[in-house]
């Protein structure tokens, strides 16, 4: 299937997806359960978002793939597998903070994106009505606006960041945040990976790094940075993975793992 038509199919069910997930939080929102800490919340809009995802993808390409934060993964015989997370940003949409996303990604492959290949993804923010969509080799877009990044020096850049739910893992990411934040013109932290990654594509943020995503956190969003002309990479020249994420313009993107590898420690690198 063309990636036009991938990205077509992205866009309606992250649309409708997006419009249950505001009607949800306009009625208000309940915590389900939590995954891996009790700050690390699932609410039942999430569930349900999810649920509609997977059943209108089902419905269009019943042959694909499909993998999911809140319903694990299901393998498909077309060697495709829709990469979902229903509510990006969970509490945002908890507390109301309109920044939050649904984010729809199709890839080729197995859904490791150490060796996927994204052909088409749409992160919808259904608080602002934006929506940005990417195809592979078809470039990046906010609504009809093409999308180009462009470069910064390190000590210009605004850099955005996010912070692991664990109490140890963040104390370790707030001494990094301590030695970088005098290299950068400032540092921001809006608690969406979908939407940092889309940041990066429209020029609202220079860069993005953050360790320990998800695949369904990035999926969409690192291939709208990639078409918008960023880098996104994983420390040491690997892909972009758990361990690592960087998206940011080449020069600024070769600059700032420089200075991140720095800070980092062996163990740090590692884990």
């Amino acid at each position: 299937m063309p990636t036009d038509e991938l990205m077509t199919i992205a866009r309606s069910v992250a649309l409708a997806a997006g419009s249950l997930a505001a009607r949800r939080r306009a009625e208000g929102v309940e915590i389900a359960a939590s995954k891996s800490s009790p700050e690390d919340v699932v609410t039942h809009a999430d569930r349900e978002t999810e649920a509609l995802i997977r059943s209108m993808l089902a419905e269009a390409r019943p042959s694909d793939g499909f993998f999911g934060e809140e319903s694990g993964a299901d393998v498909g015989s077309s060697g495709l597998t829709w990469v979902v997370d229903p509510i990006d940003g969970t509490v945002n949409y908890l507390y109301g903070i309109p920044h939050y996303a649904v984010s729809i990604a199709a890839v080729e492959g197995e859904p490791d994106p150490s060796t996927w290949r994204a052909l088409a993804g749409a992160v919808v923010n259904p608080a602002n009505d934006e929506v940005f969509t990417a195809t592979s080799g078809g470039g990046a877009f906010l609504g009809n606006r093409r999308l180009q990044v462009t470069e910064a020096e390190l000590s210009l850049a605004l850099v955005a960041t996010g912070f692991s739910y664990s109490a140890d893992q963040r104390r370790e990411q707030a001494r990094i945040l301590t030695g970088l934040i005098s290299q950068v013109r400032d540092i921001r932290r809006m608690g969406t990976a979908s939407l940092d990654l889309c940041a990066v594509a429209c020029g609202r943020a220079n860069a993005y790094f953050e360790k320990g995503l998800s695949p369904w956190d990035h999926a969409a969003g690192a291939l709208i940075a990639s078409e918008a002309g960023a880098r996104v990479t994983g420390l040491g020249g690997a892909p972009a993975n758990k361990n690592f994420l960087l998206a940011a313009p080449p020069l600024l993107a070769e600059r700032l793992e420089t200075t991140l590898a720095n800070l980092y420690t062996r163990e740090e690198k590692l884990a």
